[in-house]
């Protein structure tokens, strides 16, 4: 049976519960294990699963708008969600290095039991993998099969995860890296509860260690030589670039959308008449529509292109990603100067989304890298 991609209210009803329950999970640090069991029972974790495997078929532009709408609801739920869709976006297409049974069960999985998967690369020593070097997590032959031992940090979403695709190096004489997915009910595997972060404090990104975990030899899905790793996927890049521009913009309209109502309502006794009746006032809400609306047109035409079969060069979304976000950013921080201390006050959710908003410049790819990365190609460096 097909999963049914639900209609957009019922998507706004989800989006509600997700909200009601973010402030509880957010000030917890709690992993919203309620929020994505109302997800999957709604068949919305195999969104990007083919149509062939009984998932929703969805291409980029529509796990974009999912994903901006949870964002505005629940940004750690958001982010999670956002992984898993990456993942399965790119696992089943035509020309991915995975045995195809292997990237069909994953994909099966999140069917039936909406089985979450995402990528753990960064390690304390190492710290992202695209800025270079060798991870310390080690894969190393056991017959057929390999054992995988190494820590993993910022692992969202860990605990829920039933797959992790983990970056490794092998520790044969001429070592090879990169990815190997790892069952997270296989023996060996422990998490450490260690996120407790300024924002999306309920995302569950914890730290994973592995020791001498077992794996059949086909779940080694793309390792290379070092320098078979000759730079950003394009597909990769403007999957990872889309969905992280939506969610923060989702962000960003949410804290516009209580703005705006704060406005309304606030009737200083000075004034005698809503706050939102000040010239000032509709200049910065103005402002922040018009960061919004770039936004809009930016995620929506990176997403058209890939849909299209034509992603950009890795640098382009990386610009969409950064602009966005920045965009994002921007518009939060306007709103919370401007309400005073009641953008500070934990009773209102203003507090929140700047928390969260913020902690889009630190995804990959970050500004520095982005500017930089550009600024080589253009003075042929």
């Amino acid at each position: 049976m097909t999963v049914a991609v639900p209609p957009p209210d019922i998507v706004s009803s989800l989006a509600g519960r997700l909200a009601a329950r973010a402030a509880d999970h957010d000030r917890a640090g709690t992993f919203p294990h309620d929020s994505l069991a109302a997800l999957r029972e709604a068949g919305l974790l195999a969104l990007t699963v083919p149509r062939r495997l009984g998932g929703g078929g969805a291409g980029l532009a529509r796990a974009a708008a999912l994903v901006r709408a949870l964002g505005a609801a629940d940004p750690a739920t958001a982010l999670v969600v956002a992984m898993q869709y990456l993942q399965h976006g790119l696992i089943h297409r035509p020309d991915t290095p995975w045995p195809r049974a292997l990237a069909d069960a994953v994909g099966a999985a999140a069917v039936a039991r909406g089985a979450l998967i995402n990528a753990l690369r960064v390690e304390s020593e190492l710290g992202t993998p695209a800025r270079g070097g060798l991870p310390a997590t080690v894969a190393r032959r056991d017959g057929a099969g390999w054992r995988i031992s190494g820590h993993k940090i910022y692992a969202t979403g860990a605990p829920g995860l039933a797959y992790g695709l983990v970056f490794v190096r092998t520790d044969e004489a001429e070592p090879r890296t990169g990815n190997v997915l790892v069952p997270f009910d296989a023996p060996g595997i422990r998490i450490a509860e260690t996120w407790d972060h300024l924002g999306l404090r309920a995302s569950g990104s914890h730290d994973v260690h592995f020791t001498d975990v077992p794996i059949p030899g086909d779940h080694a899905v793309d390792l290379r030589p070092p320098g078979g790793w000759s730079g950003p996927d394009p597909w990769q890049q403007a999957w990872s670039c889309t969905l992280l521009a939506a969610l923060y913009d989702g962000v960003a309209r949410a804290a516009q959308d209580w703005f705006t109502g704060f406005l309304r309502a606030r009737r200083p006794g000075s004034l005698g008449a809503p706050l939102a009746s000040l010239p000032r006032f509709h200049e910065a809400v103005g402002e922040n529509e018009r960061l919004l609306a770039v936004n809009a047109r930016l995620v929506a035409a990176l997403a058209a292109e890939v849909d299209a079969g034509h992603p950009p060069p890795p640098r382009e979304s990386g610009f969409v990603k950064l602009t966005a976000t920045e965009n994002a950013v921007a518009a939060v921080q306007r709103a919370a100067e401007l309400c005073g201390n009641a953008a500070l006050s934990r009773a209102n959710p203003l507090e929140r989304h700047l928390r969260d908003v913020l902690c889009a410049r630190i995804h990959w790819p970050q500004g520095d890298a982005v500017r930089a990365a550009a600024g080589r190609a253009a003075l042929g460096a």
